[in-house]
């Protein structure tokens, strides 16, 4: 499999690390869209959204967002999750991921 994210979880390509654990990775995004931009994967590979099922373990990663969050200081004034699904979502890796977005204010709709 040749899986960016794959990749990082392993240490083949590096990455700044925000937090791990067993099941979950969180590291800074190259290209960031905030102040705070921060992409949570589980280390299991999962396609997408669309390729989740019992088997995976989605509370895992929610709790990592939060965690990472509280680690980033963006309780106090909130951030943004934001997982795209499929290429007209923007999907560009395959492997499913949580943008955590932060440290200035959002807007709706994104462009």
């Amino acid at each position: 499999m040749d899986c960016l994210f794959c990749k990082i979880i392993e240490g083949d390509v590096p990455s700044s690390k925000v937090f791990e654990n067993e099941s979950v990775y969180a590291f800074r995004d190259i290209n960031p869209q905030a102040p705070v931009h921060v992409i949570v994967v589980p280390k299991k590979h999962v396609e997408g959204m669309h390729a989740v099922n019992e088997d995976n373990d989605l509370q895992s990663l929610m709790l990592a967002c939060a965690e990472v969050a509280r680690i980033e200081g963006l309780e106090r004034n909130g951030y943004r999750l934001v997982i795209n699904t499929g290429r007209d979502a923007g999907q560009t890796i395959f492997h499913l991921h949580v943008h955590v977005l932060g440290g200035r204010p959002m807007s709706w709709p994104p462009g």
